[in-house]
């Protein structure tokens, strides 16, 4: 039986095609196999010329090609054929006469489209013809295309293509599913180095005051995943498995690649052994550039970053920034095969590279460093997501894309954050092994191809023998997210039903009776996305009493199931794998609040709250239902538990509760935290990190409840981090001037240290800290 929800989802995804049909896609019967590109950028005058040859593969005659090409001016384009001809002088004497024919093509530009139509005199025929363009363009200065980077010394020539900005730099068939190998050639300044895809393969003289570099054949890859970088660049190498490792900077932020290499060099080991592939290119390179739209780009053999997701001052570094900059750079090294070696057919299915890689960098930074619990980032990663996907603007995962803008929309919480949350259901459903050799399975059919959402979870059903197809497929293919309900009958049986969770609650209005929301979405739009009817293929794994996991699959609106160990305790989310918001009836609600700090683990417990915060929003529960929580986990032994309670609890403070009962809180808050922090040893350097997160953590807490001794200490180490960044831990630090800036006591003061602040913005040499002042 064919479920509403998912009908409604398929009447979306219609519309939406109906909508952009035949907006910007290529026309088919060309395909492309090899370019051989020279361009010199010329970075005073911020412009380049171009040559490029394009070896293409014709389906059938034809006198007209369409690539794309986008504020680029074709000076020419023309094809060279070579035609034999044979001619007898006797039985004995025979010549062959080789004639070269040049054709040149008219050019016709296509801005809308973003493409341009090459018509040629005569047909070409059928089969293999290479294409000779010469072209020219800017170097732009809006981090698209080709465009200037620049340092507070010079500027830089770098690139940034994803999704479709390949086209603004040289001539190209600029989709995904037509792939090619690459050849490229860089003439630069004599004192400029550069760095490409491939391995540098030789060094020349050009023009005066000028040198080509010359870069090794790419394997078979998308446009999108061209790049090169332009400058004085300096590198620190290294290796891992055989493969030549380096992270680069500008001069002056050279010092600090040393921990992205060393994240680089356990990643691509990590990652040889897990999808049982060793790394598909000859060298990696990390370069981390000042001007950079994304946090990085994962470039086949060459990634960019911007320097916050890279660089780390190993000195003054927090556990944060160490966390980041890891996460970062192992995301980009998984793309490596999940995106680049293997590519999503079109950008519909965005999620397949970008869902793995966040769900993949917490993975392999785990297994690097289990110290971190990287489980309690991978649970706020989940909380965030589902936060994103319960509000109404939500969409599926795969959503039709055709136009640039529609594209770019799909780089969001839901390709990322969700994706990754349901591959790491998936997994825990599966078991971890089953679901490698899934994926080693899927990597190992498409190498060097495309591939769509229906061969990746095609192929764990085939490994795993589950159903995966149609749990992959209800949360791919709908919007939204599950909410299911618990409750526990007296035979120790536990009724699990779902229906579709909404962060806010659906309300009639008072006067027509009409369902309106917050927002004021018309009828039809809510009756649309409040979801009814609609059902996921949900695996849910529940504790027991006795600690045991059981999992079971939800198929339908409600199911019973047998516990072994009874009524006694119960938590529906084992783990916090699970992509489902989780309620209960209020017996066993009290019942897990009361247990929680006992009976959960603390990535278990992080979930709790977070769930019921949701529910409190929802109105599902009140605001004292909540707060009883938190109280609950005040004392917990990890800082992120009381964190994570505590974010909800300063809503309420500051956004709900009267100035009475704000007041209230926050006195609650120095009564209750005030003695556990005094209570912590002297600060000091190489204090243990659980010292440290709770005492930054309780420092801010305090600090905004109005503690004036906390205040006071905030004053001073403030002052004392301004002056010296190096004197302390940068969260111990950064928490003493926020406190500072809440509580300045005159206009004079706020002004001086406005001042202070603008200055430090100026001369920080370390990027993280030179962000954190801006």
């Amino acid at each position: 039986m064919k479920q509403i929800g998912v009908m409604r989802a398929m009447l979306c995804t219609a519309l939406l095609l109906a909508a952009s049909a035949g907006a910007q896609r290529l026309p088919a019967g060309v395909q492309p196999e090899h370019y051989a590109i020279w361009i010199k950028p010329e970075l005073k005058t911020q412009s380049y010329t171009g040559r490029e040859s394009i070896e293409v593969v014709l389906d059938k005659p034809t006198r007209v090609i369409t690539l794309n090409a986008l504020e680029l001016k074709i000076e020419s384009v023309m094809v060279a054929r070579e035609t034999a001809k044979l001619t007898t002088k006797s039985e004995t004497e025979k010549t062959f006469d080789l004639t070269v024919k040049s054709e040149t093509a008219t050019v016709t530009m296509d801005p809308a489209k973003e493409q341009a139509t090459f018509t040629f005199p005569t047909a070409l025929p059928a089969g293999r013809e290479r294409i000779n363009i010469v072209f020219s363009g800017k170097l732009r200065n809006d981090l698209r295309g080709i465009y200037l980077s620049k340092s507070a010394k010079r500027s830089y020539a770098m690139t940034e293509f994803e999704p479709t900005d390949a086209r603004r730099a040289f001539p190209c068939f600029d989709e995904p599913a037509m792939k090619a190998t690459f050849d490229l050639s860089l003439e630069v300044d004599a004192g400029d180095t550069a760095i490409s895809n491939g391995a540098m393969v030789s060094d020349a003289a050009g023009d005066a005051g000028k040198h080509t570099l010359r870069f090794a054949t790419t394997p078979k890859m998308s446009t999108y995943l061209v790049a090169f970088v332009v400058g004085d660049l300096q590198c620190e190498s290294g290796e891992s498995d055989g493969v030549p490792i380096r992270a680069c900077a500008t001069p002056d932020k050279a010092g600090m690649t040393r921990f992205s290499l060393e994240t680089a060099e356990f990643a691509v080991k990590y990652y040889d052994n897990y999808f049982g592939i060793k790394y598909p290119m000859a060298k990696l390179d990390l370069i981390a550039m000042p001007d950079f739209e994304a946090g990085a780009m994962e470039n086949f053999g060459a990634i960019t970053f911007r320097e916050t997701g890279m660089l780390v001052d190993e000195k003054s570094a927090t556990l944060e920034q160490r966390k980041s900059v890891a996460t970062n750079v192992a995301h980009e090294i998984a793309h490596q095969w999940f995106g680049d070696l293997v590519t999503m057919q079109w950008w519909d299915n965005l999620w397949l590279n970008e869902g793995f890689a966040t769900w993949m960098e917490n993975k392999s930074v785990e297994d690097w460093q289990p110290g971190w619990q990287m489980d309690e980032v991978q649970a706020e990663t989940l909380d965030d997501a589902m936060n994103y996907d319960a509000q109404p603007i939500t969409h599926p995962v795969r959503v039709a894309a055709e136009t640039r803008s529609e594209i770019n929309e799909l780089f969001d919480s839901i390709s990322y954050s969700k994706a990754g949350s349901v591959l790491a259901m998936v997994e825990e459903y599966e078991g971890k092994d089953v679901f490698r050799d899934g994926v080693r399975q899927y990597l190992n059919a498409h190498l060097y191809g495309n591939a769509t959402a229906e061969d990746f979870w095609n192929a764990q059903k085939a490994v795993s023998g589950k159903p995966v197809d149609k749990v992959m497929g209800s949360f791919v293919l709908q919007a939204g997210l599950p909410m299911l309900h618990f409750a526990l009958d007296k035979k120790g049986n536990v009724e699990v039903s779902q229906e579709r969770f909404f962060k806010e609650p659906a309300k009639e209005d008072a006067t027509t009776g009409e369902a309106t929301r917050a927002n004021a979405l018309n009828a039809w739009r809510l009756s649309l996305l409040h979801g009814q009817g609609q059902k996921w293929t949900v695996p849910v794994c529940m504790k027991d009493d006795a600690g045991k996991v059981a999992c079971v699959l939800l198929k339908s609106s409600s199911q019973k199931y047998k516990l072994p160990a009874g009524e006694k305790f119960f938590y529906g989310n084992a783990g916090d794998k699970g992509y489902y918001r989780s309620d209960y009836d209020a017996k066993l609600y009290a019942r897990i609040v009361a247990e929680a700090e006992t009976r959960l683990t603390p990535v278990e417990r992080i979930g709790l709250i977070a769930d019921q915060w949701s529910m409190m929003r929802a109105e599902r529960r009140t605001a004292a239902d909540y707060m009883d929580l938190v109280k609950s986990v005040s004392h917990d032994a990890n800082p992120e538990v009381v964190r994570n309670a505590l974010e909800g609890e300063s809503v309420l403070s500051d956004r709900i509760a009267s100035e009475a009962e704000s007041d209230a809180m926050s006195a609650w808050e120095r009564a209750e935290f005030g003695p556990i922090y005094r209570a912590l040893p002297p600060m000091k350097k190489g204090e243990p990190q659980k010292t440290l997160e709770t005492r930054a953590m309780l420092f801010n807490l305090l600090g905004g409840s109005s503690d004036a001794a906390v205040i006071a200490e905030a004053h001073e180490l403030g002052e004392k981090y301004l002056a010296d960044p190096a004197s302390m831990d940068a969260s111990m630090g950064e928490a003493a001037v926020s406190i500072m800036i809440a509580n300045q006591e005159t206009a004079g003061d706020a002004a001086a240290l406005y001042e202070t602040l603008l200055r430090r913005s100026q001369i920080e040499t370390d990027p993280t800290r030179q962000n954190d002042a801006l």
